[in-house]
């Protein structure tokens, strides 16, 4: 008895180590499951500025892959490529000596279409190398915005596109086309008879989920405020700062309205134009934004997820080289090339209407005028220190007659 006894009190502990165990093993997997969603929860909630962590990106942003967005470092001029998937769009190829420099860059990133090429406006810095690009790779479609200039840059443009079968698409503010899973909605120009060509710039949004880049040329305060006018939704995660952070754009309250997180100028290095502007820099420093700027970090590659947006260089200064108020600080060849636009605003030329050209007086020079070029520019230049000039290692030296480049310099040869 006192054995069977002993044995039952045996059975009974370990039936109670039993239970205990059992017991653990299913808080432990309770606790587990607990924690597991917990973690979901956390990764997936908001961070209180808009932007949610990594884990609930794809989920929460509705869309799959990168949207990466170039801004070139093309000195004082402007030159942004965009990509997703498979497709890609350019704004802009700067000046006529960066052709080449837009074309390797594309072919580096293994490009060979552009779905959409943008030239938003016919000023040099914008267009000088779009002719480069339309004759390198098969385009998609073209825009230019409804004005002509009878400057060779201008011609050349007409000339590339007219020989590879292109026409220019006028944009149409309101417009939206997908480019992958983005989404790139046209927002100006929104009127005609414009003093200058910037307040033409075609100023265009590019929504990737939750983010989005507003991409405003050289568009002026008369441009930002028909936008706004016209009530179109232009909060952006990044914004690049109008006409190369001069005085004449960015104002308090279209800033106030884009609202973003990050901006980006596209800029020269101790360029002769007081860009950026002291009180822009700290219009954007007071809203504390921080600034990236190719004068001092190069090219800079942005690459959204869909929720956030990171930088391939670190923030800039805010260090800027004017404080002028004026609401203008136009350099002397956008002056120059704003009178060779037509009086009243056309559509812009299609490849049958190519714009006539003006011969610039100084073609007729003495053919011993001293004139600069470099191998790969297609340019002369009277001015050795002209600003197009100033990213060159090699600068040769002649009489103009002995230069291979035909077409003269929009900047420094009048």
């Amino acid at each position: 008895m006192r054995i069977i006894n002993k044995r039952l009190r045996s059975v009974g502990v370990i039936a109670t180590l039993l239970t205990a165990l059992i017991s653990f093993t299913g808080c432990a997997s309770g606790n587990t499951a607990v924690d597991k969603n917990t973690t979901q929860q956390v990764q997936g909630e908001s961070k209180g500025d808009g932007s949610t962590s990594p884990a609930s990106v794809n989920e929460n942003s509705g869309v799959k892959g990168e949207l990466k967005v170039h801004f070139l470092d093309v000195g004082q001029a402007d030159s942004i490529l965009i990509q997703q998937g498979e497709q890609s769009m350019l704004v802009d190829a700067g000046n006529n000596d960066d052709g080449n420099l837009v074309k390797d860059y594309l072919q580096k990133q293994g490009i060979k279409n552009l779905e959409f090429l943008v030239g938003t406006h016919p000023h040099e810095d914008h267009i000088g190398g779009l002719d480069y690009v339309i004759n390198a790779f098969k385009v998609g479609k073209l825009y230019m915005p409804k004005a002509s200039s009878n400057t060779k840059t201008f011609t050349d443009v007409v000339n590339a596109a007219k020989n590879k079968g292109l026409s220019f698409t006028a944009p149409n503010p309101g417009e939206s086309f997908k480019l992958g899973e983005a989404t790139v909605t046209i927002l100006s120009p929104n009127g005609s008879g414009y003093e200058d060509l910037n307040n033409y710039s075609i100023v265009v949004k590019v929504a990737f989920g939750n983010t989005s880049f507003l991409l405003t040329g050289d568009a002026e305060d008369v441009s930002e405020k028909e936008i706004m006018a016209k009530g179109f939704d232009v909060s952006s995660t990044v914004l690049k700062v109008g006409h190369h952070g001069s005085n004449s754009s960015t104002t308090l309250e279209f800033l106030s309205k884009v609202n973003p997180k990050y901006a980006v100028i596209s800029v020269g290095k101790d360029n002769t134009y007081g860009h950026p502007k002291q009180n822009i820099l700290d219009r954007l420093k007071g809203k504390g934004i921080p600034v990236y700027r190719t004068d001092e970090s190069g090219t800079i590659i942005a690459t959204s997820n869909g929720t956030s947006v990171t930088f391939s260089a670190k923030p800039g200064t805010y260090n800027g080289f004017g404080n002028s108020t004026g609401s203008s600080d136009k350099s002397s060849y956008e002056e120059k090339e704003d009178s060779a636009v037509a009086s009243t605003a056309a559509p812009a030329p299609s490849v049958k209407e190519e714009s006539s050209v003006t011969t610039p007086a100084s073609e007729s020079s003495s053919s011993n005028r001293i004139v600069y070029w470099t191998p790969n520019g297609k340019s002369y230049h009277y001015d050795k220190n002209c600003s197009t000039l100033s990213r060159s290692k090699t600068i040769n030296e002649g009489a103009l007659s002995s230069t291979p480049k035909s077409d003269p310099c929009d900047k420094c040869v009048k």
